[in-house]
C-alpha cells in the first residue's frame, strides 16, 4: 500500500456572504490542488458563504435589532442548503478531477425546519458523495447569537488512504472528548478548520499532534475591510466599523512527533500542498497511542450520541 498522501490546505477569503461567488472560489482552488497531484484538500470554517465577523463590529446582542435581522436573513438565504443541490456542482468536480474535500459551511438544514443556521464541516469524497456533515456541538461566545448547536451524527472518520482522517471545527478542537471520539476511530489525520488568526492555531496544533501521535491540519480563512461587499446589509457602516484585519489566515500542519511540517501562513491567499508520510504515524505510535496500547478502556470510556436531533421522533 502507498505509503504518503499528497493534501492541499486552501487558505482564501471568501466572496463574503455570496454563496454563488464563493462556491465558484472554492471549484477553482479545488481544481488547482488536483492539478497539483492533491488527493484531499480542505478549507477553513464557514467559508461558504462566509463567518459572522459583524457580531462583534455591530452590537449582535442588541435584542430585537432592526440591523441584525436583516442581516441575518440575508445571512440566512446565502446559506447552504443540500437539499435543493447548493453543493452540486462541487461534487460532481470532486468525482471529475478525484479529489476528496473538507468544506466548512453555513448550512441551513432541511430537517431542522430550513430556517436556522449550523456550522457544519462537510466532507465529500472522491466519487463525489457528501459522506458526511458534522455539525458544530457547540458555537463559540458570540457565534451563538447567530448559529445553533448541533450534534454527534457527523463525529465519524473517512478513509483517504492511506490514513483515517476526521476533523473538528474551530474550538471544537479544544474540547478534549471531542477530540477522543475521533481518535477511537482509528484517525491518524486530523483536520481543524478555523475561520482564520495565526493565534488560534499556532500553539493548539501541535499539542493535538503530540496528543494524538497523528498529523495535524490547521485551515483558516482570510478576511479584511476589502472583503466587505456592496451587497451586504449595512456595509458603509461595517466597513467604517473594521479597521484591522479580523482573519489573517495562519494555516499549517503539524507531524505526529509535534513538530512543524508547514507553520502557520499568514497574511496571503494560498493553497499549500505538502506531502504526508503515514510511516511517521507508526513510528509516534511506538511509545504512546491514545486509543491502542496506552488506553485503559477497562477504566475510562467515551459514549457518543450520534442522533441526527430533531423535534420529531
Amino acid at each position: 500500500m502507498e505509503n504518503t498522501l499528497k493534501i492541499a490546505l486552501a487558505q482564501i477569503s471568501p466572496v463574503w456572504l455570496d454563496r454563488e461567488k464563493t462556491l465558484e472560489k472554492v471549484m477553482n482552488s479545488t481544481a488547482n490542488a488536483a492539478s497539483k497531484g492533491a488527493r484531499l484538500v480542505i478549507f477553513g470554517e464557514a467559508i461558504l458563504p462566509g463567518y459572522p465577523f459583524w457580531l462583534d463590529r455591530m452590537n449582535g446582542a442588541e435584542f430585537n435589532s432592526t440591523c441584525q435581522k436583516e442581516i441575518h436573513a440575508h445571512y440566512i438565504q446565502q446559506a447552504v442548503n443540500i437539499e435543493s443541490g447548493h453543493l452540486n456542482p462541487l461534487c460532481d468536480l470532486a468525482k471529475n478531477v478525484n479529489i476528496s474535500i473538507y468544506l466548512g459551511t453555513i448550512e441551513r438544514p432541511n430537517d431542522r425546519g430550513g430556517h436556522s443556521l449550523y456550522c457544519s464541516m462537510i466532507f465529500i469524497d472522491n466519487h463525489g458523495e457528501i459522506k458526511s456533515v458534522h455539525r458544530k456541538l457547540m458555537p463559540t461566545y458570540e457565534e451563538r447569537l447567530s448559529w445553533s448547536p448541533g450534534d454527534g451524527h457527523g463525529l465519524v472518520t473517512h478513509a483517504v488512504p492511506p490514513f483515517t482522517v476526521g476533523g473538528l471545527n474551530c474550538w471544537e478542537n479544544w474540547m478534549p472528548l471531542a477530540r477522543a471520539a475521533m481518535y477511537a476511530q482509528g484517525e491518524d489525520l486530523h483536520v481543524s478548520i478555523w475561520p482564520g488568526n495565526k493565534r488560534n492555531t499556532e500553539k493548539l496544533i501541535p499539542v493535538i499532534a503530540m496528543e494524538s501521535r497523528s498529523f495535524v491540519v490547521g485551515v483558516s480563512g482570510m478576511f479584511s475591510k476589502d472583503d466587505i461587499p456592496d451587497s451586504f446589509p449595512y456595509a458603509e457602516k461595517m466597513r467604517k466599523l473594521t479597521t484591522e484585519t479580523l482573519a489573517d489566515g495562519g494555516s499549517c500542519i503539524a507531524a505526529p512527533d509535534g513538530s512543524w511540517v508547514v507553520e502557520p501562513l499568514t497574511n496571503k491567499e494560498e493553497t499549500i500542498i505538502a506531502v504526508l508520510d503515514h510511516k511517521k504515524v507508526l513510528e509516534e505510535r511506538q511509545n504512546f497511542d491514545p486509543s491502542g496500547h496506552y488506553s485503559r478502556p477497562d477504566v475510562l470510556s467515551l459514549n457518543i450520541n450520534r442522533e441526527r436531533q430533531s423535534i420529531l421522533k
